[in-house]
């Protein structure tokens, strides 16, 4: 089938609208136009770093780019000239994360956050020398407060005085120039550095149903452009976090644990609200160009899109009880009876036209596609057509063809079983069965998608409510036969699991190091002052047992290292045996602590998704970006764990372009203010400036890191297959950290350093 038009229109038209309407954003529209995307592909391949480049910025005028790496220096190069302009020894003892342009300074000024907990401030005017032949420079300013790795700064426009630091220790600290040069490292008798702005080493949520509790560890931070008072953070829990800075307490230090302050909005969508895997986190938050939206990429997980002008609107908040609701069988929708439909009538109330009847027969003709794909088996393009239909002509198709095109996207997205298609399928039915009580295709597809999820006792009731509306149908039979059938087995495995002595007892990876990660955080002054408030009385230790076994190399295709780790569980102070035979982790009195806890916290609600963009794997790195290209923001990009990185319509959600940046994994993605020009680093030392310089549009572009196969489709598989895998069996980053800061005793074990293995 053709692909369908793109919806920013016909670039010729937009060049003729420069004469003949004067249109005050015409560049903006031609700046990400898709006709431009389509002909993008690598320019230059900007030489310069020793290791991998985690951290890439423009500054506002777009005339330098900024970059820092894991060999601990910042780069600074020219736009116009693309070449090294300085390059900066920064005294940092760990990676770079994050570098950024103070505004307003002439761009004289440069920040960097680091691994060693720093951020450390730098004006160029003191540098002398040619890029690498620079001399090693003095910092501006030298802040020591942070007791983890900075993940993530972040500026104001228009305000030289100030630069805000996200890190993994669960504090957002801005540190004021104005106010001080320097502040002694954390836990130092003198460390009374009151720049705490925002303490959540109290704020992590396991669902939102939950009480916060564990530190999040900051992994990204964002300033609307258009609000500077809004914050948007996002860490290791699946929960980004809206802040007006004006309702934030006082600047304070970090001496205490303080409760986390209110938000102004949760945003995560819905199907993960209530995960509770400590294994999901957030790797990059970002606002929108205009402020009205923001965009969420996940580890292990998706990118997506939610508004923020919306909060508080039904149709995108959510509470931790609509989880439930959503997948439990009732005659009635949203607590409204269902009512049958007559005809296909227009919402809207207009008469049909000539150029309405002609969109509607396109919109037949995609339904008609897609159950042909479902057929022929490539669910894939029959997503995207009635993509096309729900999201292009929503506006004209009645609730017939409306529901219709729902059920056959349902079927499809529960044939591709990409990662969370099962969810998608849930959202379609839910959405379908508000338009007719009588269709069963609704409560069928749903049964369908709940038993792909193991819940099958709610799949059941669902294969009963379409078998009364359809009793002829031989396939709802079979779907009531088979739901029971996934009872029976369920129980069984249960019961084997049990007799086993493997039940009950059972802790996943993800279980154990989110438990030990709330025990082994130290406070600001290094002393566990704040004992008392830990979440369970006994401690957990985790003792490793590493043995090698052949290669100690990468594996190509899930970046796991050859290695195996045994880990023995205890109690501290108890044995084994005594730990096996508990019926509980927590005593007693911790137990009914957490309950009285849980009782008086009120759940928040929370911003659900607008719009998905999938294809991409984010699995093997905590900094990977995704970012909006273009002053209007109507294009969406991410790097992936692949080497490639990818661009979708943000309206749609489509896949757009795929370009090799790579030769293993593409960390950041950041588009020139004005121009069409995409910088992009990774694994590589190198960066890669992109821009619409191919002869021949295509939806695939190579590089440096080599040409790019025709597959795409293929390559989106590959990658879906890497996000299914279980993630609880895969070992987080954060345990294996310790082998690539050496921080085992020497001799214990024989094996190589890490290779920009970001965390």
């Amino acid at each position: 089938m053709d692909s369908s038009p793109f919806l920013d229109g016909n670039i010729h038209r937009i060049l003729d609208s420069r004469y003949l309407h004067s249109r005050p954003d015409v560049n903006q529209s031609l700046q990400t136009h898709s006709s431009l995307i389509r002909r993008l592909s690598q320019e230059k391949e900007l030489e310069g770093h020793l290791g991998c480049v985690n951290a890439i910025a423009w500054n506002s005028k777009g005339s330098l780019l900024v970059s820092g790496s894991d060999d601990t220096r910042i780069n600074v190069w020219s736009y116009a000239g693309q070449k090294l302009v300085h390059s900066i020894d920064t005294g940092h003892t760990a990676n770079i994360f994050c570098t950024k342009f103070i505004p307003e300074t002439s761009d004289e000024l440069v920040a960097s956050g680091a691994g060693d907990a720093e951020v450390r401030l730098f004006n160029r005017s003191r540098v002398s020398g040619n890029g690498l032949n620079d001399n090693p420079i003095t910092p501006s300013a030298l802040y020591q407060c942070h007791t983890r790795r900075v993940k993530k700064l972040a500026v104001e426009n228009g305000n030289p005085n100030v630069v805000w630091s996200a890190s993994e220790d669960g504090t957002l600290r801005q540190h004021d120039f104005r106010e001080g040069t320097s502040c002694p490292p954390a836990g130092s008798p003198r460390q009374e550095c009151h720049n705490v702005l925002l303490d959540l080493r109290n704020g992590a949520k396991r669902s939102l149903g939950d009480p916060p509790k564990q530190v999040l560890a900051l992994k990204s931070f964002d300033i609307s452009s258009t609000r500077p008072h809004l914050l948007l953070v996002g860490g290791s829990d699946a929960f980004a976090r809206l802040y007006d800075r004006r309702m934030l307490p006082p600047l304070s230090s970090c001496g205490k644990r303080m409760p986390p302050p209110p938000c102004v909005n949760y945003f995560c969508p819905m199907h993960l609200s209530d995960r509770g895997h400590p294994s999901l986190h957030l790797t990059h938050v970002t606002f929108s160009p205009d402020g009205s939206e923001v965009l969420l990429s996940y580890s292990g997980e998706h990118v997506y899109l939610m508004n923020v002008n919306h909060a508080g609107v039904n149709e995108v908040q959510y509470s931790s009880g609509d989880v439930s609701k959503l997948m439990t069988y009732s005659p009635s929708v949203n607590g409204l009876e269902l009512q049958p439909f007559v005809s296909n009538v227009f919402t809207n109330g207009f008469h049909t036209k000539k150029n309405i009847t002609a969109k509607l027969d396109k919109c037949r003709k995609l339904i008609k596609y897609g159950k042909k794909s479902l057929d022929e088996g490539a669910p894939y393009y029959g997503i995207e057509a009635c993509n096309e239909v729900l999201i292009g002509y929503n506006h004209i198709i009645g609730p017939a063809l409306k529901q219709e095109c729902l059920c056959t996207r349902a079927a499809l997205l529960l044939k591709r079983k990409w990662k969370n298609d099962a969810h998608m399928a849930i959202r379609d039915c839910h959405a379908a069965r508000k338009f007719d009580k009588s269709a069963y295709k609704p409560l069928y597809y749903m049964s369908e998608a709940l038993s792909q999820l193991g819940k099958h006792k709610e799949a059941l009731d669902f294969a009963v409510a379409s078998h009364s509306l359809a009793p002829s149908k031989s396939e709802v039979a079979e779907r009531v036969e088979n739901a029971k059938k996934d009872i029976v087995l369920a129980e069984t495995e249960k019961n084997s699991k049990t007799n086993n002595g493997r039940g009950g007892r059972m802790l996943s990876l993800s279980d154990i190091l989110y438990r030990s990660e709330a025990n082994s955080d130290t406070s600001q002054d290094g002393q566990r002052s704040d004992r008392d408030d830990s979440d369970y009385e006994e401690e957990m230790e985790l003792d490793f047992e590493t043995s090698v076994s052949g290669d100690e190399e990468h594996d190509s295709d899930s970046n796991i290292l050859h290695r195996s780790l045994n880990l023995r569980i205890h109690r501290r102070g108890d044995s084994r045996e005594n730990v096996e035979a508990s019926g509980s982790d927590e005593s007693p009195s911790s137990s009914s602590s957490s309950q009285n806890g849980r009782a008086s916290y009120q759940p928040e609600a929370a911003i659900d998704m607008k719009q998905r963009f999938i294809g991409h794997c984010n699995v093997g790195t905590d900094i990977k970006q995704a970012n909006f290209l273009g002053q209007k923001g109507e294009y969406v990009a991410s790097g992936s764990d692949d080497g490639r990185w990818f661009i979708w319509e943000k309206r749609t959600g489509r896949l757009m372009k795929l370009l090799s940046g790579d030769e293993s994994v593409v960390n950041c993605v950041q588009c020139h203010p004005f121009d069409f020009v995409v910088a992009t680093s990774g694994i590589d030392n190198t960066i890669k400036i992109w821009t619409p310089s191919a002869p021949v549009a295509s939806s695939v572009a190579g590089g440096s890191a080599g040409p790019e196969t025709g597959d795409v489709l293929g390559a989106m598989e590959n990658n879906q297959q890497k996000l299914s895998r279980n993630r609880d069996s895969m070992l987080p980053f954060e345990l294996l950290e310790p082998f690539r800061m050496h921080e085992f005793p020497e001799g214990s074990l024989r094996l190589r350093p890490f290779e920009c293995a970001q965390t």
